[in-house]
C-alpha cells in the first residue's frame, strides 16, 4: 500500500479558481474535493474530513471568514488547516484571517508552486 492520499478541500464560488486549483493539486498527487460556497464546504468537511482546506474570502452567503471560524471552533477539525484565498493582497485581510484562526493567505491568482508549497508546509505527511 501506498501512502495515505492527502485530502485537499478548494472552497470557491469561481469555477475557473476551483477548476485551476484542482488541476494542480492533482498534478501534485494530492485527492481534491471541490465546494462552492460555505455551507457546501461546512458539509464536505463533515463527510470527508480533508488534511487541508483553501477557501475564498469572498463567498455569497458564508464568507470565507465565517466558514473559518465555524470549521475552527468544531473540536473535530479545529487542527486542520484553512489557507484563505482573496484577491486582494490586504494587511487587514490577512489579520482578519489570523483572527478566525486561519494558517496562511494566498492571492489569487496562485501559481501552482504556491499550492504545492502550502500543502507541503501544513501537511507534512505530503
Amino acid at each position: 500500500m501506498g501512502e495515505p492520499t492527502i485530502k485537499v478541500l478548494v472552497v470557491d464560488d469561481s469555477n475557473t479558481i476551483r477548476r485551476s486549483a484542482e488541476i494542480f493539486l492533482k498534478q501534485g498527487g494530492y485527492e481534491v474535493l471541490l465546494a462552492e460556497d460555505g455551507f457546501d464546504a461546512l458539509s464536505k468537511i463533515n463527510d470527508y474530513e480533508p488534511n487541508l482546506i483553501f477557501c475564498d474570502i469572498l463567498m455569497p452567503k458564508l464568507d470565507g471568514y465565517q466558514t473559518c471560524a465555524i470549521i475552527k471552533r468544531n473540536p473535530r477539525f479545529s487542527d486542520t488547516p484553512v489557507i484563505m484565498l482573496s484577491s486582494k493582497d490586504g494587511f487587514f485581510d490577512k489579520a482578519r484571517g489570523r483572527m478566525v484562526g486561519s494558517e496562511d493567505y494566498l492571492t489569487k491568482p496562485f501559481t501552482k508552486d504556491q499550492l504545492l508549497r502550502a500543502v507541503h508546509e501544513f501537511c507534512p505527511a505530503a
